[in-house]
């Protein structure tokens, strides 16, 4: 089979548009059988003769057709035929043609191939109000001046990090015009052919809109491909790639899905830009906005990763010059700390965590506060050239101006709305049949006008009346689902706690360990042991929660496709967020914070302390917590569950396939397999949701905790480079064709992302304030020092304890210490000893304490009020596409005046002239009536081509080539 007549019918001219797979269990084929029936269809429906009765060549044609046996074994299997011979006439009467084949005999698996013809392509443009370029264009105005110049300078820079994409090309300096299409207006679109007009994407989504609200009110009373494919009539439906996505010979030769592959699904080309124009061409508006806004935060992350390399670059300069690290260090100054657990814990020395400090420094030093700043107003930057981004893009795409599309009710919302409606019949009709005979065939009548009524409704779409499922409906659902995410917000709790409670246990078990190599590596192994079971867990729970917001928002029983999506969202990303966050903020915020003083400790079931922060706080804590969950997550998340359980299902389909198939023939192995066999290999497309909520998982890590680990930027950047590429392979090479979806902007997502914004700005402001130092070395320079240096800026922030008002039992069983210890130190700010008040939180604690909230509404308020000034300066629409949609609006408007008056002067000069004719013959009363036959057909064959042109009521003649040619000479 020649590649380029795989995506066409038997008869090399219809393309494929559309797709419909199905499973038939066949009985032994009529070869085999005598007395069974045989149907062949081809085309659109019709039955040929048989071939013994054709001459070679039509037998020969015939013999390559589908054998469908009738009369299946099994009820259900017939039940489902009759579905779908009411499903496809129900297509036929629509205007589409069908062709039926069997590439998998041994499967049965029949694809009926459907085509869409220039009436219904032309149809249905006009009802879905897609707008097409028109033949008026105009000319793009050039930057002048300085600005054109620099403009200039920047695209010969820019050009090779193009993609070489010919769309992008051959578009230059004119943009056409665009506008709805219209049959009563096509000699303004420039029609060179119309099995080309319409590009695969556009015919995919025409069909997919006629498949989506056909009814199916005889057999099964639904409507819908989507309802269809849940019931099991069809096994799947899609629209075909345009051809193998290798293969070319040379750069012209390439289709669209060629072109992809070699500019934008390969790792060589991770420097380039992406071909968005051509993405959204391909996949539809909706996938191309995905990686339009994937591809600007990629780009936006640039500026962020290299100010966070300027910050962590920062640290390590000055890490030999900070004095707090260098007194912690300092071996001289001896202070001796209290025990770390009790009784096996003994007393050891501050200088011992000398790593643990100068490695805090690296991400707790002044340009800390300086990039939480940065990163706040960098995601206000983010979302505002987005928006920007959107509306150029909307503009660009002709989305301007575009409606909301009406959408059917969902598979699992009809079923439980016709279980409701049968019901209520069921009942309606038990309450009659206790009346008398008058009462029950009165009744009888009110039934059948009732199914009318009902048959009616699920043709239109529009229950009848007040049927419809309400809150007493949905209650059960909403009940459960609230409970369902309470007790996952327990699940995500208890995991956390119990890693608290590993951490706790083996900290106590290698303090008892007699080796010293184990009692003094204690912290680093304890912290990097939890930190990879608490990843390993956040990857199961990503998994089991994202199966359980499906299964619970299907309880909610949304009406349409886009509450679902809306509902799962919202869902899954409550679940998510917690998962992944909630060993973060625990370290950030409760870690240390509980744990009591010593004498005095808080304890979990009576035996085992609450862990505290390191010596150098619990900033380097949380910076590795982050780090190894963040790069754990995209690494393991990008390897094994994007790349490896994709192909793991792909090799198990294919093994499977060959256990159940028979042995092929040499001929059948060498022959090239159409398209549609070739795509129904490939895995289905699930949607975007995992895709962005993969990215918004991600983006949390970046902007809420990025004051502790200022390289995550770049992280994420490194990520993005190679996600953009996985997902391009993955859509291009992997996945079948999706449904084109057009689609504005990127929906709920965005004001996700605007709401992790805001409380971006509360969490760094309360990690700067509560967790890092920043605030008490600020007021122990400013306000406690003598000297207005950081020197004794450690003893400042430890306290006294005198070990003998240690409990029974804490104290150290076995001391090794060099010396007697009177007075032990600890990180608080309390009375030592000697004080009246002893241990209780002193002076310099609450005014710590005043100047940290007070930090936190100030860093608060002056980053919300320079992020509204950022949203305020930069406007939402640009300033050329805000120019070019007024020009744009007036030529149009320009455009139809012109007609309207050209159509007027036609009318015009038809009546003078027939008027004129009239007085001339006056005598031939018949002339007067109606003019001879063929000779004002003679006579003014442009007057009556160009007024046929304006009539709503013979479109066929205005679509004829004569009048198109006619009509191209005007505009």
């Amino acid at each position: 089979m020649d590649p380029e007549q795989r995506l066409y019918f038997a008869d090399g001219k219809r393309k494929v548009d559309y797709v419909l797979v199905y499973h038939c269990h066949r009985r032994p084929s009529a070869r085999d059988s005598p007395d069974q029936h045989r149907l062949s269809v081809i085309s659109n429906g019709s039955f040929p003769l048989r071939a013994a009765q054709k001459g070679p060549e039509e037998g020969k044609a015939e013999r390559g057709e589908v054998s469908v046996d009738l009369g299946p074994a099994d009820p259900a299997e017939g039940e489902k035929r009759m579905i779908r011979e009411e499903f496809e006439a129900n297509l036929k009467e629509a205007g589409l043609e069908m062709e039926h084949g069997s590439e998998h005999k041994a499967h049965g698996h029949t694809f009926v191939r459907i085509h869409a013809p220039w009436q219904v392509l032309s149809r249905e443009a006009e009802f879905l109000k897609i707008k097409v370029a028109t033949k008026k264009s105009y000319e793009l105005k050039g930057e002048k001046g300085f600005a054109g110049t620099m403009n200039l300078v920047w695209q010969k820079l820019n050009q090779p990090f193009q993609p070489n994409v010919p769309q992008t090309q051959d578009q230059g300096r004119t943009k056409f015009l665009s506008h709805c299409f219209s049959r009563d207006k096509m000699h303004l679109y420039n029609i060179k052919s119309k099995d080309t007009f319409f590009d695969n994407t556009t015919r995919s989504r025409i069909v997919y809109e006629i498949l989506r609200r056909t009814a199916c009110t005889r057999t099964c009373q639904t409507m819908g491909i989507t309802t269809l494919i849940a019931k099991g009539v069809y096994e799947s439906a899609f629209p075909l790639h345009d051809g193998d996505f290798k293969g070319a010979e040379s750069a012209e030769e390439r289709n669209d899905r060629q072109i992809l592959h070699d500019e934008w699904a390969r790792y060589g080309v991770f420097y380039k830009y992406q071909p968005v124009d051509l993405i959204r061409k391909y996949f539809g508006e909706k996938i191309g906005l995905y990686f339009a806004w994937l591809g600007v935060y990629t780009q936006l992350l640039i500026p962020a990763s290299l100010v966070g390399i300027i910050v962590f670059l920062y640290g390590c300069a000055t890490l030999d010059t900070n004095v707090p690290s260098l007194e912690m260090c300092d071996t001289m100054q001896n202070f001796t700390m209290c025990p770390l657990c009790d009784g096996a814990c003994d007393y050891w020395e501050l200088s011992t965590a000398c790593s643990t400090a100068r490695a805090s420094h690296l991400f707790d030093n002044p340009a800390t506060v300086f990039f939480a700043i940065f990163m706040s107003l960098w995601a206000a930057m983010f979302l505002e050239h987005w928006k920007r981004r959107q509306i150029s893009l909307n503009h660009s795409w002709d989305l301007t101006g575009m409606e909301e599309e009406e959408e059917h009710p969902r598979p699992k919302y009809e079923t439980i709305l016709l279980q409701k409606r049968q019901r209520k019949m069921r009942n309606q009709k038990k309450s009659k049949n206790e009346h008398g005979k008058s009462a029950v065939e009165s009744g009888e009548s009110r039934k059948d006008k009732w199914r009318q009524r009902l048959l009616s409704a699920m043709t239109t779409g529009i229950p009848p009346g007040q049927e419809k499922l309400t809150w007493r409906d949905r209650i059960p659902g909403y009940f459960i689902s609230i409970s369902s995410i309470l007790l996952m917000f327990g699940v995500t709790f208890s995991a956390v706690f119990s890693v608290i409670i590993y951490r706790i246990t083996v900290s106590a078990l290698m303090a008892m360990s007699t080796d010293g190599a184990t009692k003094a590596n204690i912290r680093v192994t304890v912290t990097a042991t939890a930190v990879i079971i608490n990843l390993v867990v956040i990857l199961i729970l990503d998994e089991i929660y994202g199966t359980v917001a499906v299964w619970l928002t299907e309880l909610e029983i949304p009406k349409t496709e886009t509450n679902f999506e809306e509902r799962l969202i919202l869902k899954a990303f409550l679940l998510k967020f917690m998962n992944a966050y909630a060993p973060i903020f625990y370290v950030a915020f409760f870690k240390g914070r509980f744990a009591g003083r010593p004498g005095g400790y808080v304890y979990v079931f009576n035996d085992y302390r609450m862990e505290e922060c390191a010596p150098g706080g619990c900033l380097i804590e949380l910076c590795i917590q982050l780090s190894i969950i963040m790069l754990g997550k995209q690494l393991i998340q990008n390897n094994i569950f994007e790349i490896g359980i994709p192909k793991l299902k792909k090799l198990y389909r294919t093994l499977k396939d060959k256990e159940q198939a028979p042995s092929e023939s040499e001929e059948q192995q060498g022959r090239v397999r159409p398209q549609w066999v070739l795509d129904y290999g490939l895995e289905p497309f699930n949607g975007l949701t995992p895709e962005y909520m993969e990215m918004i998982i991600q983006f949390g890590f970046v902007s809420l905790f990025v004051a502790s680990f200022p390289l995550a930027p770049l992280f994420a950047l490194l990520n993005n480079v190679i996600e953009i590429r996985l997902d391009a392979k993955k859509f291009v090479t992997e996945l079948r064709r999706p449904d084109a979806i057009r689609a504005k902007d990127i929906g709920i997502w965005y004001n996700i992302l605007s709401g992790m914004g805001k409380f971006s700005v509360i969490i760094n402001a309360f990690v700067i304030s509560f967790t890092s130092d920043f605030i008490p070395r600020l007021m122990y320079q400013y306000m406690y020092s003598d000297t207005g240096t950081m020197y004794g800026f450690i003893d400042h922030t430890l306290s006294y304890f005198n070990v003998s008002n240690l409990k029974p039992g804490t104290a150290p069983v076995v001391s090794n210490y060099p010396k007697e210890v009177t007075f032990c130190r600890y990180k608080d700010y309390r009375e030592p000893p000697w004080s009246p008040d002893a241990y209780q939180f002193s002076k310099h604690y609450w005014a710590i304490l005043a100047a940290r909230l007070g930090f936190v509404i100030l860093f608060q308020n002056l980053v919300m009020f320079m992020s509204v000034l950022v949203d305020w300066v930069i406007p939402d629409v640009p300033k050329n596409i805000s120019e070019q949609q007024k020009k744009e609006k007036a030529m149009l408007v320009d455009v139809f005046l012109r007609e309207e008056k050209e159509k007027l002067q036609l009318i015009q000069s038809l009546f003078s002239k027939d008027v004129s004719q009239a007085s001339s013959f006056p005598s031939n009363k018949r002339s007067l009536q109606q003019p001879p036959l063929g000779h004002g057909d003679h006579c003014f064959p442009r007057p009556r081509g160009r007024a046929a042109s304006f009539s709503q009521f013979s479109r066929q003649e205005s679509v004829s080539p004569w009048h198109e040619t006619t009509r191209h000479t005007a505009v």
